[in-house]
């Protein structure tokens, strides 16, 4: 049975020039793919600087042509670079769907509908998300698990912070039709929704001071939901805190990409990748 399930894993085996670009493009632990990641993440920052540039009138005016070549170069290599990670994974939809996939899908496509709608051009400053890559090119894909500690942590006090919103959410509704009741229009409170606004923005100790109540009794009821804002900040914090020392754990985990769906960040003594399964030492 052992021999088989080998057999059947050796069969899925990329042809060679794929498992070869497979290592060079997920792979940090050779020179080749060294040198790949780490020009991609200078790539990355300089195509975030190209867009960031772009929205400064000065150099817009001086060097807006080449800064728009530029973006294109870059927005030409990402897309190419996209589709030899799908090109190079036995489960191309699988990477599609994946974080890194994702993330690496959303960094190229704002500039192809950027023909239908201009200004979301400037969400190319995504790809900055791209640098997360930075953890595997130097080694430090122990932080990756770190990461995994806290998204763990949060999937699991998801329900109660889901409660506690529900929470805030009645109080400041009440509270918002309490002060439109009591301001009035000539205060700036000219509608429940304006009235709830005020509430959310007190209620977090923003404070923007746009809309102030004017009266003795809306000044006292404000007073009360700024003090309550402090001790309301604490209580998410807390239902985080304790889910994140329930889920922490310890361990090394592998810089290798999985050669089937693309992900990295599996423990250092496993033979499987953990989101899919697939032998990643055949």
């Amino acid at each position: 049975m052992k021999k088989e399930k080998l057999h059947y894993h050796e069969g899925e085996r990329l042809a060679p020039w794929r498992e070869s670009l497979h290592t060079i493009i997920f792979g940090a632990e050779s020179r080749l793919g060294r040198a790949f990641d780490v020009a991609l993440i200078i790539s990355i920052v300089c195509s975030v600087l190209v867009v960031m540039l772009g929205t400064v009138a000065k150099v817009n005016i001086r060097y807006g042509e080449i800064l728009f070549y530029m973006e294109w170069f870059f927005t030409l290599l990402f897309t190419l670079e996209y589709g030899l990670r799908l090109l190079t994974v036995r489960r191309p939809l699988r990477y599609t769907f994946s974080f890194f996939g994702i993330v690496d899908f959303i960094s190229i496509i704002p500039a192809y509908l950027a023909f239908f709608f201009p200004s979301i051009k400037y969400m190319l400053v995504i790809r900055i998300l791209r640098l997360l890559r930075i953890f595997r090119v130097l080694k430090l894909s122990a932080y990756m698990g770190e990461a995994d500690i806290l998204v763990n942590a949060l999937a699991k006090s998801g329900r109660k912070i889901m409660v506690f919103l529900y929470t805030i959410l009645t109080l400041v509704v009440i509270f918002g039709a309490l002060m439109y009741t009591i301001e009035g229009s000539q205060s700036g409170f000219t509608s429940i929704p304006k009235s709830v606004y005020w509430a959310v923005v007190t209620l977090t100790t923003v404070g923007y001071g746009d809309i102030a109540p004017q009266s003795s009794l809306g000044q006292i009821i404000a007073v009360f939901i700024m003090i309550m804002g402090y001790g309301i900040i604490a209580v998410p914090t807390g239902i985080y805190s304790a889910e994140l020392i329930k889920t922490a754990k310890s361990g090394k985990v592998k810089n290798n990409a999985c050669p089937d769906c693309g992900e990295t960040g599996h423990d250092f003594d496993a033979d499987f990748c953990k989101y899919c399964g697939h032998c990643i030492n055949s």
